[in-house]
């Protein structure tokens, strides 16, 4: 039983919490979660036209002389869509837009010096061009250069080359993710901020 008092000062009782209809509590749990759930969903799909509910990625094409780069990219948007589920990925023939690529240029040099000008950081970039098609209206939905990075020094071992390789604000030892060959670990970072941003937009420019 649960008191309160009164505009009068006197101290009533409210109604027994135990005795109130569940079927009334159940409404408010179901609509509260109903409301959730459509926030949620429409804050990751929303902006993304109604009658699009799948993506082919076929492979990108690679202008430059870096071999393997035209799959390791198509591979990195392929497992961001799929993972984040937000559009079903299939193939050309039975789906509602086409995500295609072209890489433009891949950049490899020197980023940072020391007071000696010794290189003391490289930088890999990727530099390429996204295009969404909307199928069903043979419309352009979004045409825009997207470019990634990844850091890498001389050392053979990331993990204590003291650089920030993945821009994540953490190096060495209070980062997890820096292992493996140095330059492959850069291009790896360069192709996943790709992916990442492709996908952003999608969610967000609509």
């Amino acid at each position: 039983m649960i008191w309160v008092e009164r505009s009068n000062g006197r101290m009533g009782k409210m109604v027994n919490m135990k005795n109130y209809p569940q079927s009334r509590y159940f409404f408010l749990l179901t609509f509260s979660f109903l409301l959730l759930s459509g926030c949620m969903f429409y804050s990751m799909a929303g902006s993304i036209p109604p009658h699009i509910k799948s993506v082919a990625i076929p492979l990108v094409e690679n202008n430059t002389a870096e071999f393997a780069m035209a799959e390791t990219v198509t591979d990195n948007l392929v497992s961001k869509f799929t993972e984040e589920n937000i559009l079903r990925v299939t193939n050309e023939k039975s789906a509602d837009s086409i995500m295609k690529g072209v890489i433009l240029r891949v950049d490899d040099g020197p980023y940072t010096f020391s007071k000696e000008e010794a290189v003391t950081e490289y930088r890999f970039t990727v530099s390429m061009k996204m295009e969404w098609l909307d199928v069903a209206n043979d419309k352009v939905l979004l045409t825009k250069q997207y470019s990634g990075w990844g850091a890498y020094g001389l050392a053979g071992d990331i993990s204590v080359d003291g650089i920030d390789n993945d821009g994540d604000g953490a190096i060495d030892g209070d980062d997890i993710d820096e292992v493996g060959d140095p330059r492959e670990f850069a291009s790896k970072i360069a192709v996943e901020k790709i992916a990442e941003d492709v996908l952003n937009d999608i969610l967000t420019s609509w």
